[in-house]
């Protein structure tokens, strides 16, 4: 099975920034590699969407279109490690974060990540 941990959330005003990592690691990833790993976010109340997703193959991102232009995932392939950087974070953006992870394209394409994070929690004060 493949184990994700996520850092870096933490308590920031508007208009600042914060660095969200992710790490995969097990011994799944020893036969499958990863196809495309992902941010969701699930604010109090409401239910749990998606922010942002990066290929492990063939460079690609996506991103939900209230964070483009603010939010960029990157990824580091030798550790399977993905990034998110936060820019002009807003208090609509606080949430607890979640890392997701899939070694399947047709998951990806579904939007069905079989490997989840605990998440971290990431708060905007006004």
């Amino acid at each position: 099975q493949v184990h994700l941990v996520e850092s870096g959330g933490g308590l920031v005003q508007a208009g600042g920034s914060l660095k969200l990592s992710c790490a995969a690691s097990g011994r799944t990833l020893s036969y499958f590699s990863i196809h495309a790993m992902g941010w969701f976010r699930q604010a109090p109340g409401k239910e749990r969407e998606f922010v942002a997703a990066i290929t492990w193959g063939a460079f690609s991102t996506s991103y939900t279109d209230s964070v483009k232009g603010r939010f960029t995932i990157s990824r580091d392939t030798a550790l399977n490690t993905v990034y998110l950087q936060m820019n002009s974070l807003k208090p609509e953006d606080t949430a607890i974060y979640y890392c997701a992870a899939t070694t399947d394209s047709s998951r990806y394409r579904r939007m069905e990540y079989e490997y989840w994070g605990q998440g971290t929690q990431v708060t905007v004060s006004s």
